[in-house]
């Protein structure tokens, strides 16, 4: 199993279950998590938190019905397989990096760069 570094801040106005959901989506999504990788028990993780077990229990509920998770008796709850999308945009990720960083820019400007593709996408789709 995989360490899971989480966190969560209680006085955030983000729901404590929505902010671990987040997380361990974005360890799988960039691949610190991998496919087959246990996440913790819901008690062992709560308690590790200092959260209840309900709140981690929502946050895995959430993650299954994305389809990032799967639990199952006896084995836990388990990263589920990525698909061929994911692993394709994995990599053109990591190829737009190679390309922003061997070309001088810094991390924060490809970011920038990233940032400014979104929204501007994201307008010629609501059009």
């Amino acid at each position: 199993m995989s360490a899971l570094h989480v966190s969560v801040d209680t006085t955030s106005a983000v729901p404590v279950y929505e902010q671990l959901r987040h997380q361990v989506s974005a360890l799988v999504t960039t691949g610190a998590l991998r496919e087959g990788d246990r996440l913790p028990a819901a008690r062992a993780l709560a308690a590790d938190l200092g959260i209840a077990v309900g709140t981690v229990q929502r946050a895995y509920r959430e993650l299954e019905a994305a389809g990032t998770v799967t639990s199952r008796r006896r084995t836990g709850t388990v990263v589920a397989a990525s698909t061929a999308l994911e692993e394709d945009v994995r990599w053109a990720a990591e190829g737009f990096v190679e390309r922003a960083l061997s070309s001088g820019l810094s991390a924060e400007q490809a970011l920038d760069v990233v940032r400014a593709a979104l929204v501007s996408v994201a307008r010629s789709r609501a059009r």
